[in-house]
């Protein structure tokens, strides 16, 4: 049977489409600027006399970007921390998940406790700190790795979608043969990969934001981050080695095009995850919210 709206949910309905395309707009365009005028002329920069297209494209932005070694080395080492870093959330937060969601495994409820603890009281900078060097992780890659293995907040929510998956399945799978690992990997896992698709992306988009870690324990370049190289570009103005043309441009507008290039370098990367994962999205983030 159809139900015709009435005219109050007519109008309910109409503000939330145009408060929606605003907030849409909002987001959208000051990326959209920062995109075009990456691909803008100097001289068009300078003046502020982008609108909505650029007079001509220009890729000397990126080539200044792509041509610096400290850059590539920053966007490679991303890349590297980014897989590596969501295989190492996803083992160790899927791992765990699982124990803790099986009844039989005797204190789950101390170790939740302390999960939880640690989501709502934190040791701190200075101990933190003390901790990553009293385990001689101080400028190495562990730091960046291990610290922020697990997410106590994905690892509840991870439990719990396991907790909805009947038990009927795995003791099924066990009387066919299937060990623990058989019943993880061939049973649970499949079941469970809008939940994974969801927390992968979290944690890859978390990975590759890494800023405050790099800054803290590595003090050797060769472990900085995308995102602290950007900064050295974009705050303090940091464009050493970007390239042996710098003289032909405008020197007061140079910097700005090479700003608005990294930007688009640091972002569009994790942005092309989102639709490899999208028709796990939303259903991953809906699911999991029981309670035991």
């Amino acid at each position: 049977m159809i139900h015709n709206k009435g005219l109050g949910s007519r109008i309910f309905d109409g503000f939330n489409y145009i408060f929606l395309m605003v907030v849409t707009l909002l987001t959208f365009i000051p990326f959209y600027y920062v995109l075009v005028a990456s691909l803008s002329p100097v001289k068009q920069v300078l003046t502020s006399n982008i609108i909505l297209w650029p007079d001509e494209f220009t890729l000397d932005a990126y080539h200044m970007i792509m041509s610096n070694p400290s850059f590539v080395r920053a966007l490679l080492f991303t890349l590297y921390i980014t897989v590596t870093g969501t295989l190492t959330n996803m083992l160790f937060t899927t791992s765990l998940a699982y124990t803790l969601s099986k009844k039989r495994f005797r204190g789950r409820r101390v170790i939740l406790i302390l999960v939880i603890f640690s989501m709502l009281f934190s040791g701190g900078m200075i101990p933190t700190f003390l901790v990553v060097k009293g385990l001689g992780m101080l400028n190495t890659i562990w730091a960046l790795l291990i610290p922020g293995a697990i997410s106590a907040f994905n690892l509840i929510i991870l439990k719990n979608f396991f907790l909805s998956i009947p038990e009927s399945l795995e003791e099924s799978a066990r009387i066919d043969g299937c060990s623990n690992f058989g019943v993880l990997f061939r049973i649970v896992l499949p079941l469970s990969l809008p939940a994974l698709a969801t927390f992968t992306m979290f944690y890859a988009v978390g990975n590759w934001n890494q800023f405050f870690a790099p800054i803290i324990y590595e003090n050797n370049s060769k472990f900085w981050t995308l995102q602290v190289v950007l900064r050295q570009l974009v705050i303090v103005g940091d464009t050493t080695g970007y390239g042996q043309t710098v003289d032909d441009f405008n020197k007061a507008a140079f910097p700005e095009t090479l700003k608005y290039a990294a930007i688009i370098v640091a972002t569009v990367p994790i942005l092309l995850i989102y639709p490899f994962l999208q028709k796990y999205f939303t259903k991953g983030v809906l699911l999991g919210s029981i309670k035991e």
